[in-house]
């Protein structure tokens, strides 16, 4: 592929899904020939995925998923890549599409309310807000939006126990939002479970905003963490600045890279110092393997994406 014909789609949908696992053999069998990389999950409260490739190939893949009637509403976003930002594809059954452990939630149909990225900025100027970045630690760590709570959680399933943790919100009028709109989505039925009333989250996600609202409008501060090879994206979902410490996996930016604590692929300011020299000489020797693999043209496949000090996670969206 060349380095101008690849994007990368984000989807998700929450629908019922009782045969789920049916499906399997043919979308893997389908992204195979159409050369379509990423993950994409499935599960009985419906689909979840990123994927890329040529713009022909992404959309043949999503027309097949639409093809069912219970996902023929699937929606999706697209952003360019400089270059294929997986390295494989990976369709996955699994319990939820996104975990947040709480059983008997229906995001389907006791959701918040849905607000397009077009009216957000509105919403957001209500004095009584409480706005809520649902999305981990390492994440809202290189952008959020302007006044936004972060819980500090380290992966989703801590949020049930932050809204535990702060019994003041009942009754308050809230708004969430994550990066591409089904962990916000799935929030609000939380909330709605607990007998929040007024609740609502961004349609379509922080990439969503980032495509629609023009810069000099948009109350989004510094850039979106992605959970690929682009490692962030800025708006009109441009590729972002930030690359990822292949030790500690935190995103790094610019003035990280610069610091003299910082070696390309072994460690950042973060995690110098407690790094081993066993560990350091084993991810010296990677790079020096994908330093190697660049020189003849290639791409090095190894370590995988995964977040700061966490199993790695799906690419699908956020």
């Amino acid at each position: 592929m060349h380095k101008n014909t690849i994007i990368a789609a984000a989807f998700y949908h929450f629908a019922t899904l009782p045969d789920f696992a049916d499906k399997r053999p043919a979308l893997e069998a389908l992204c195979a020939r159409r050369q379509v990389l990423g993950t994409i999950l499935l599960a009985a409260e419906g689909v979840n995925g990123t994927i890329a490739g040529a713009p022909e190939d992404v959309r043949a893949v999503l027309d097949w998923l639409r093809a069912d009637p219970r996902l023929a509403a699937l929606e999706h976003k697209e952003s360019p890549a400089d270059r294929a930002p997986f390295h494989r594809m990976k369709v996955r059954l699994k319990r939820e599409i996104v975990t947040l452990g709480v059983p008997g939630l229906d995001p389907a149909s006791n959701a918040g309310t849905y607000v397009e990225p077009t009216d957000w900025n509105a919403l957001l100027a209500d004095p009584d807000l409480v706005l809520i970045d649902t999305r981990n630690d390492y994440e809202v760590a290189i952008g959020t939006f302007e006044g936004a709570i972060d819980p500090g959680t380290r992966s989703f399933r801590e949020l049930p126990a932050w809204l535990d943790a702060h019994p003041e919100l009942a009754g308050r009028k809230v708004a969430m939002f994550c990066t591409g709109g089904i962990r916000c989505e799935k929030s609000t039925a939380l909330l709605r479970s607990r007998g929040f009333g007024e609740v609502f989250h961004l349609k379509g996600g922080i990439l969503k905003y980032l495509e629609t609202v023009p810069a000099q409008e948009s109350r989004w501060q510094g850039e979106c963490f992605v959970f690929d090879e682009r490692v962030s994206v800025g708006h009109g979902l441009v590729q972002g600045s930030h690359t990822l410490c292949r030790s500690c996996r935190h995103p790094l930016s610019p003035e990280d890279r610069a610091s003299a604590l910082y070696e390309e692929g072994v460690c950042c300011p973060r995690c110098h110092d407690p790094l081993d020299d066993e560990r350091r000489a084993r991810l010296a020797e990677r790079q020096r393997q994908v330093a190697l693999a660049e020189d003849r043209g290639q791409r090095h496949v190894g370590a995988r994406m995964h977040p700061p000090s966490h199993p790695p996670p799906p690419r699908p969206s956020r």
